[in-house]
Formats: structure tokens, C-alpha cells, sequence
């Protein structure tokens, strides 16, 4: 009975079922959550195509885009003089020429009066090095590495090898395999050595003319820029306004440079000639030079240096006494005065800074850790006139 019951019950309520219209029976489907992104999702997708694009040609034509920006940053530390050298009466062409020639000249004479002191500082820097590891093998209380305890093993091996193969005579079917090094051959060191010099001499050559007509053609470039940002008036003043910037915050960069490196090349050379290192004329313009390149010169005039250092006074601490003169020195006027000059003469963010360098370090190498922060200031003074990259112009800025 019961179960006659229930499979009435089961009929009746199937029966209504059928009988309730569709709209009834039928669920109605849960309406869609729609997510409103802020941001464009193919515009990012094309503005990161578009940076990984510029990356690879900035990568791809650097040995075309580093003699241009070395030119242009050239031109603008030098047009004030010639500006001025203009409104004494003197051409142009004239004050050009002979500023470069000028220039050259010094150079070249420089390099050959330190040639002597310089090759006996190359010269010197390999012996330096065996012999400092020569001493850190001897220090006292120095217990033997992995790598030196299995090179022992292997010696003795090989000498036990030997005075059995003495004994018992050549065995047969084995064949002794005597690897030689490859012969010096001094053409292949020449021809690679003539290629760079050869190489270099073309890169200064371009760099050399490209000034000259930088500097040569005057305002006339710049009036040719303002004319290609189109035939309205705001768009030429935010032109003009930006060059301006660009040309006083490039001239003023250069100028705290100039003044910090030869700031840094002659306290270093005083340091080094008290502490009686020989050549400290010439660390002292190695010093000022490599103070250009941020972060790496002074690392790399303090290692040099101290190395030289345990060679001629074949002590440790008069070693580590002439790296940290350096690193002192690099520290004081890179850390006090060189942050304080250059927030006047740009507002670039440090974070932005050291970001920069980075990524131009890796696109150019040494270049790009010279030329990183000018270009990062042509790139703020841009940004922060175009109202779609104000953005990235707050970003670099302080």
C-alpha cells in the first residue's frame, strides 16, 4: 500500500508540473559579472610591443646612436663658448675648428707624455695579481680548498701512474695522448689589435665632424625642430620651451661633472702621492677620467690601484690603504657634493637614476652609463610637456 502511494504521489506531482506554464518551470540564468578594466588592454599590449621594439633598434644600431649622442652632448657643452667667441666677432667655423683641433691636440699630447707611467702601470697589474695570490696562499693559519686538495690528489696519482709504468714497462695497445698548446702566433694578436685601433680611429673621426657641424650649424638645427612640431603657435612655444630646458640642464650636468672629476682626480692624486704610491699623477687623471662613468670608475680605479700598490709595497695594508683613499675619496664627492649639484642642475628622481643606468648600461655598456642620465633628462623634459606622458615624467622626476 505504501508503496502504491507514493507512486501516486510521484504521477500527481508530475502531473501539475506539465500543467505549470514555461515561464515557471523554467530557471531564470544568473546575470554576468562584468569586469570594467581602468586601463586598455591592447593599447598596453602595443605600448609594450612598441618598448621592446625600441629596446632591440637601440640595441641592434648602438654603434650608429652612440657617436650621435656623444656629438649632440658635445655640442651643447660647447656652444656656449663658441656663442660667446660669436659675439666677439669670430666665425663660426673658426672658433669650431680650433676649439676641436684644441682639443685633440691636448688630448694626444697627454696620452704621450703619460705613455711610459702608463705602460709600466699595464705592465705591472699582472705581476700584481700573482703575486697577491701568491701571498693570500701563504697566509698563516690558510687551510687547503676542495679544489686544491683534489689537484694534489690528482698529482699524486699521476706520479704513482708514472713510477709504475717505470717499472712494468710500456704496456701494449696503449697509446700516450700529448696535448700541446697552440703556438703563439704574433699576426693573429696584430690583426686583432690593428681591427680595434682602426675601429676606434673611425668612431672618434664621426664623432669628431658631427660636432663640428653641430656646433657649426648653431640655432639653425633647433629652428628646423620647432618648425616640424607643426604650424601652431602653442605647439612651437612648448617646442621651444622644451629645448630650452633640454640645452641648459645638459650644459649644467656637464659642468657638475667636469667640476666633480677634476675635484676627484686631484685629491686622489695628492692621497696616492702621500702615501708614496709611484705614478700618482697618472691615478690621479685615471681617477678623474673613470669618475665620469658612475659606479663603475671608482670601483675600478680603487681595485687598480690597490693592486699596484701590493706590488710595490708588498704589504696588504698599505694595499687596502690606497683602495680606500679612492673609495673615500669617490665616496665624499660622490655621495655630498655630486647628489647636491646635480639635483640643482636636473630633477631627476635617484631611484629613476639608478633604474636608468641600469638598462642603458645594458644596452651600451660603458657608453650607456655615460651618456644614461643626459638622455634620461631629454626624455623628462619631453614627457612632462605632452599630456599623455606627464605620467612618465612624474615617475623620473624628484
Amino acid at each position: 500500500m505504501t508503496e502504491m502511494s507514493a507512486e501516486k504521489t510521484v504521477e500527481v506531482a508530475r502531473a501539475k508540473a506539465d500543467e505549470l506554464p514555461e515561464s515557471v518551470t523554467e530557471f531564470p540564468e544568473p546575470e554576468r559579472l562584468l569586469l570594467h578594466m581602468p586601463v586598455d588592454v591592447r593599447n598596453v599590449s602595443l605600448v609594450v610591443l612598441a618598448i621592446l621594439a625600441s629596446l632591440f633598434v637601440l640595441q641592434w644600431a648602438r654603434a650608429v646612436f652612440i657617436p650621435i649622442m656623444l656629438s649632440v652632448l658635445f655640442s651643447y657643452a660647447f656652444s656656449p663658448l663658441i656663442n660667446w667667441l660669436e659675439i666677439k666677432r669670430v666665425p663660426r667655423w673658426l672658433s669650431s675648428a680650433v676649439l676641436l683641433l684644441g682639443l685633440l691636440g691636448a688630448m694626444l699630447l697627454g696620452a704621450y707624455s703619460l705613455r711610459v707611467e702608463a705602460g709600466q702601470l699595464v705592465e705591472a697589474l699582472p705581476a700584481a695579481a700573482q703575486k697577491l695570490g701568491q701571498a693570500l696562499k701563504s697566509s698563516p693559519g690558510k687551510t687547503d680548498s676542495a679544489l686544491e686538495t683534489v689537484q694534489k690528489a690528482a698529482a699524486q696519482i699521476e706520479q704513482a701512474t708514472r713510477d709504475s709504468a717505470a717499472t712494468t714497462g710500456p704496456n701494449r695497445g696503449a697509446t700516450r695522448v700529448v696535448i700541446e698548446a697552440a703556438r703563439f702566433n704574433i699576426k693573429n694578436y696584430l690583426w686583432t689589435g690593428t681591427v680595434g685601433l682602426m675601429t676606434l680611429i673611425g668612431q672618434v673621426t664621426v664623432v669628431v665632424f658631427l660636432t663640428y657641424f653641430l656646433m657649426l650649424s648653431g640655432d639653425t638645427f633647433r629652428r628646423k625642430l620647432i618648425k616640424l612640431a607643426g604650424p601652431s603657435l602653442s605647439r612651437k612655444k612648448v617646442t621651444l620651451q622644451a629645448l630650452h630646458e633640454i640645452s641648459g640642464q645638459i650644459q649644467r650636468y656637464l659642468q657638475v661633472q667636469l667640476l666633480t672629476s677634476l675635484l676627484v682626480g686631484i685629491l686622489t692624486g695628492l692621497a696616492l702621492l702621500a702615501l708614496g704610491l709611484d705614478n700618482a699623477a697618472v691615478w690621479g687623471v685615471v681617477a678623474g677620467v673613470l669618475n665620469m662613468v658612475p659606479y663603475v670608475g671608482s670601483l675600478i680605479t680603487a681595485a687598480a690601484s690597490a693592486l699596484v700598490a701590493f706590488l710595490q709595497f708588498g704589504s696588504i695594508n698599505m694595499a687596502l690603504a690606497v683602495g680606500s683613499a679612492s673609495v673615500v675619496i669617490h665616496t665624499l664627492v660622490g655621495n655630498l657634493l655630486t647628489p647636491w649639484l646635480t639635483s640643482r642642475a636636473s630633477r631627476l628622481s635617484p631611484v629613476a637614476v639608478f633604474m636608468g643606468l641600469l638598462v642603458w648600461g645594458w644596452l651600451w655598456g660603458v657608453w650607456g652609463l655615460l651618456l644614461g642620465i643626459p638622455i634620461l633628462m631629454i626624455v623628462k623634459s619631453v614627457c612632462d610637456r605632452i599630456e599623455d606622458l606627464k605620467p612618465i615624467g612624474e615617475f623620473l622626476g624628484s
